[in-house]
């Protein structure tokens, strides 16, 4: 399905979570969300955040809270200073505007718990009470995913909000150490979808590669890897000999279809520009709702930069993207209404986002670059 004629994310509001304190903070989001900023400015809590919304929508919430250290870790400054955490998504297509919001507040075992949860559906050209489904309070996890888990009886609507929200993935393709599992053997049958870290590449082309549907997929992956890494060939994706249930990441070169490669012998920028690529030009009907990706420039030379932002270009066609960067490269491939700065404020001493538009940089952008106006701090997001 064409993403114009899908439900979109249009913003976020955040408050009391990590970096972002009990104001209310809105993002909005275009096709196109490129994230930039200092380092300890929030792009990463940004980034943690729809992780913890993967793992809300997943019954996961509890084990995403651990996995952090606690809730204390996870409020602004702790439960004294932020008791709970708040947030508001809001979806929108044409005539059509659906939300949901919630609340978690701190426990005495310093745990979350849910004392709000509402999905809300609102059809613009009819004149009549939104409609809402409310999930009881003092819950460890959230209505909408465990009701909708079960197939309660709610209408299409709930069920798409959650299905969305579900379907939002974060990605990070940062280890490429040798013990990574992305270098490793993996389950052959792992392959409905790419996992976060990449983990189950060999699977995932794999499953593309075998499926005649979806082969013309695969092969534009090969061809785009080609742009970036001439000697590459094509993968040699076959089970495993002594076991048919595993399989590997093995390539060969151009023209050089005898000698097999391991991922052990890949850069770890070519590896993660092989993830990217896998990710961004999967069939269509397959991608997530929301795509994040956290610094996707690492490793990755200048051209493969320009290459990479031609695939999130036409990705971005079916689904929505976002990026958070430290790349001048890369943010040079965008425009300024794409760019959104996540700034520190001194006197909060909270996370802040601000957007400018082509029109305020329009005697800047005759003379420089945007990574130039980034270092020239007109941009902001400067240490």
């Amino acid at each position: 399905m064409e993403k114009r004629d899908a439900i979109q994310l249009k913003s976020v509001t955040i408050s009391g979570f990590k970096s972002f304190n009990n104001d209310e903070h809105t993002i909005e989001f275009g096709d196109i969300s490129v994230l930039i900023g200092a380092n300890g400015a929030g792009k990463s809590n940004l980034v943690s955040f729809f992780k913890m919304i993967g793992n809300m929508m997943s019954a996961n919430l509890q084990q995403y809270i651990g996995e952090q250290g606690g809730a204390s870790l996870i409020l602004n400054f702790g439960p004294k200073v932020s008791p709970k955490l708040s947030a508001k998504f809001v979806f929108e297509k044409e005539t059509i505007y659906n939300d949901y919001e919630f609340s978690l507040a701190h426990t005495v075992q310093d745990g979350l718990i849910f004392t709000h949860e509402i999905n809300s559906y609102h059809n613009k050209t009819k004149y009549e009470t939104p409609k809402q489904w409310i999930f009881p309070p003092g819950t460890k996890e959230s209505g909408l995913s465990l009701d909708t888990r079960k197939q309660r009886d709610y209408q299409q609507q709930a069920k798409e909000i959650y299905c969305l929200l579900r379907k939002c993935r974060v990605y990070q393709f940062h280890d490429t150490s040798v013990s990574s599992k992305i270098r490793n053997s993996g389950y052959i049958n792992q392959n409905e979808f790419l996992y976060n870290d990449g983990s189950n590449l060999a699977a995932f082309l794999y499953g593309l590669k075998e499926n005649e549907e979806n082969r013309p997929f695969y092969d534009k992956i090969i061809r785009h890897i080609k742009q970036v890494f001439p000697q590459f060939g094509d993968f040699v994706l076959q089970p495993g000999i002594g076991n048919k249930n595993y399989i590997m990441l093995d390539w060969h070169e151009q023209n050089n279809v005898e000698y097999k490669f391991g991922a052990h012998q890949l850069s770890d920028g070519t590896l993660r520009f092989m993830a990217l690529t896998a990710l961004l030009l999967q069939p269509p009907q397959n991608l997530p709702s929301v795509i994040v990706i956290d610094e996707p420039e690492l490793g990755l030379h200048p051209s493969a930069i320009v290459e990479l932002a031609s695939m999130v270009k036409i990705t971005s066609q079916h689904t929505q993207i976002i990026l958070a960067t430290q790349s001048p490269a890369l943010l040079d491939e965008f425009s300024p209404e794409q760019i959104t700065v996540i700034e520190r404020d001194p006197v909060s001493k909270s996370s802040v986002f601000k957007k400018k538009k082509s029109e305020d940089l329009k005697d800047w952008l005759e003379e420089y670059t945007l990574s130039e106006m980034w270092d020239k701090n007109i941009l902001g997001g400067r240490p």
